[in-house]
């Protein structure tokens, strides 16, 4: 496979946690090319003996600039990485920085995938079954019945490939299980994603049924997924911090209890742990582009590269392509049947 870009330059920690989780993964088999000023990325990769491919690109989209400012700044680390991806020299692009202007990039850079309307962020979120897709975690604000439409059939494509689910359940946000509850935009995405050909829609779902994996997919605009995804992790963090407290400020014979369930309870963190997946994809555009966090450290980085490449691998944009093929055809034939 191609390489994939990697913006070097975007994100607190970098250039430093970009090439640390770039040779990282290259030691792994991943092909890696980075992004960014070359002198400095020269330099960091002196630090390990190790050399990787460098994209010289001088400019840096900075966590303050505006998400518009791609347009202009074409010469920046994301949107050379895109234009990589664009041009078929990298078969994808995945980025720690600015998230806003990431989006921006990989439309302005990729393009939307013929039919698909708004491209969304799909949240991985760790549930008592495993994981949950969570799809819009953030893109769009405001959405109409077709935009969740098509992030239900983005989302399973999804799920069939990272979750190993051949017909993963599709879950609509709502305030209540029956149908007819909820607002507007769900009572009338309910029929649509009803008669949807290729998904496996389960009905209306709750909040509580996140962490409780209900389904394999859940579906709402990207306000009410972006609040649902930050509500999970601060309560994992608050959660987390109870626990501490209570096992060590509470007498020896609690001290002594706490470092013998020291090891489940790490691995019940690292299961909790955003940075496991490290980034998550844009679903929706022309072509493979993963958001990490902001404040991604060298492994966030090293398990965001692994995502693409499975991604990549999995041809993960095609069966986009042909989910969404699918519904375009059925809507033509519903428009020849009714003239």
């Amino acid at each position: 496979m191609k390489p994939i870009a990697l913006d070097a330059m975007g994100g607190d920690h970098m250039p430093q946690a970009a090439v640390d989780g770039a040779v990282q993964a290259a030691k792994e088999g991943i092909p890696v090319l980075l992004v960014g000023k070359q002198e400095v990325l020269k330099a960091e990769l002196a630090k390990h003996s190790y050399d990787l491919p460098i994209f010289h690109a001088d400019d840096v989209i900075e966590m303050e600039d505006s998400a518009t400012d791609v347009r202009k700044r074409r010469n920046s680390s994301i949107m050379q990485g895109m234009s990589l991806v664009k041009k078929g020299e990298a078969s994808a692009c995945v980025s720690m920085g600015h998230s806003g202007a990431t989006m921006a990039a990989a439309l302005f850079g990729l393009g939307r995938l013929k039919g698909v309307e708004r491209p969304a962020i799909l949240a991985n979120i760790p549930s008592n079954t495993g994981y949950v897709a969570l799809v819009d975690a953030g893109a769009n604000a405001d959405c109409r019945p077709v935009h969740l439409q098509q992030f239900a059939i983005m989302g399973s494509a999804y799920a069939q490939i990272f979750y190993s689910k051949p017909s993963p359940t599709v879950g609509l946000v709502s305030i209540g299980e029956e149908e007819g509850k909820g607002n507007e935009l769900v009572r009338d995405t309910f029929p649509l994603l009803k008669a949807t050909p290729g998904i496996n829609f389960f009905g209306n779902i709750e909040g509580r049924d996140l962490l409780k994996g209900t389904t394999d997919v859940m579906v709402t605009d990207g306000f009410t997924g972006n609040v649902m995804l930050k509500l999970a992790e601060g309560e994992a963090k608050v959660l987390f911090s109870w626990i501490r407290d209570a096992l060590t400020n509470n007498g020896l014979l609690v001290k002594l209890g706490a470092a013998l369930v020291k090891p489940a309870l790490r691995t019940i963190a690292t299961r909790m742990d955003p940075y496991e997946y490290g980034a998550q994809p844009l679903l929706g555009v022309d072509g493979y582009a993963f958001i990490g966090h902001g404040s991604s450290d060298a492994r966030a980085v090293r398990n965001g590269l692994r995502t693409a490449k499975r991604a990549v691998e999995a041809n993960l944009v095609e069966k986009i392509r042909e989910g969404m093929l699918v519904v375009q055809n059925q809507n033509v034939q519903s428009l020849e049947s009714t003239s």
